[in-house]
């Protein structure tokens, strides 16, 4: 195992990730495999399907008061003719360009639930973003995630947008045009990083934008590929099931199986488990220095699945000798969370790389 792992040194943590990787061994040739063979053709793909005329910023900037002595700003930018992205932003007093960290949130949560971390990386001298995704937070309407499934459901049923991940990955990358324009960003050190849902929106935007510097994807990282081929697609499923069951009611189906949950996939989600797995889009990060977080034990990216995506991101690592900048952060006895640990670690990895070495 060339990538750096960082885990407790336990015979059941040796054991479980033995059995991960021969598990992968013994995996058939299927979309795993051959995803992962062609990654730039993955690349170009994305960028087709994201791709949308791109409207003028126009940002709108509020001071917000003041918190623990940081300076605090509410701002809006338009990524398409009808979407605005608000944000926060959290940075130090003083001039000159200073390195981004931005930070995505998961399903249901908000921009705002990320002010603590905010805090702790404008202490340590970034300027601190986060932002609402789709249908979330100032982006919403109603409380809880209703909007969100409700929007999944309707491109399932019209084939228009793209509100589970990829809507995002392109808020990220016109947020990243509008950092470009501010006179406090330094725009060669721009860092993402992301949980749950904001993991896979991290890593998707960095396989395809190179002004992400750095990336951290949080219990975020899998195949989607592997959990369908070993029927482990029910806790990701789980996360929009009342649009999948919507879905399925839409179609007669009595009962969602794998081959429903890919129809659902090819519709609202295309590529996601084929040219757009996290095997054939994690490598397109290197040489970029990248920390994954993941649990041991989390349903929702099933151990196996985030070993295959390691496996494929260490072989582009070391191709382009870059294996040091390549780094897996495996929480023991950990389901679908981050634990104070792998959050310090998250910080670190952007202060070594953003500020250190600078």
């Amino acid at each position: 195992m060339g990538f750096q792992v960082k885990r407790d040194n336990s015979y059941l943590a040796v054991l479980v990730v033995a059995m991960a990787f021969l598990e992968m061994i013994l995996l058939p040739l299927n979309s795993i495999a051959q995803t992962a063979a062609k990654p730039q053709s993955s690349r170009v793909a994305f960028l087709q399907l994201l791709d949308r005329p791109r409207v003028p910023l126009s940002p709108e900037i509020k001071a917000l008061s003041s918190t623990e002595g940081l300076a605090y700003e509410h701002f809006t930018f338009a990524a398409e003719k009808q979407e605005r992205v608000p944000g926060i932003l959290l940075k130090k007093a003083g001039s000159g360009r200073k390195p981004v960290v931005v930070v995505l949130h998961g399903t249901g949560g908000t921009k705002e639930y990320q002010l603590g971390l905010l805090k702790t990386l404008a202490g340590q001298g970034f300027v601190a973003i986060a932002i609402d995704g789709r249908f979330h937070g100032e982006r919403q309407t109603g409380t809880g995630s209703a909007h969100y499934v409700a929007a999944m459901l309707q491109t399932y049923r019209t084939g228009k947008g793209h509100p589970f991940l990829y809507d995002t990955a392109w808020d990220v990358m016109r947020l990243i045009d509008y950092l470009e324009t501010r006179t406090d960003v330094d725009p060669s050190r721009i860092g993402v990083m992301g949980f749950s849902k904001g993991g896979m929106e991290t890593y998707l935007a960095a396989a395809v934008d190179p002004r992400i510097a750095v990336a951290v994807p949080m219990i975020g990282v899998q195949s989607f590929a592997w959990a369908l081929d070993r029927e482990m697609w029910m806790s990701r499923v789980g996360t929009f099931q009342a649009a999948i069951d919507a879905a399925a009611k839409d179609e007669g189906v009595a009962k969602v199986d794998a081959a429903f949950v890919r129809e659902f996939y090819d519709r609202v989600v295309p590529g996601i488990y084929t040219q757009f797995d996290g095997p054939a889009m994690l490598p397109l990060i290197a040489p970029r220095p990248l920390l994954v977080i993941n649990g041991d034990s989390d349903a929702r990216t099933p151990l196996p699945g985030l070993m295959a995506c390691m496996t494929a991101t260490e072989q582009a690592y070391r191709n382009v000798n870059a294996e040091d900048k390549l780094k897996l952060y495996l929480q023991k006895d950990t389901g679908h969370m981050v634990t104070p640990a792998g959050l310090q670690m998250a910080v670190d990895w952007f202060v070594n790389h953003l500020i250190n070495t600078k």
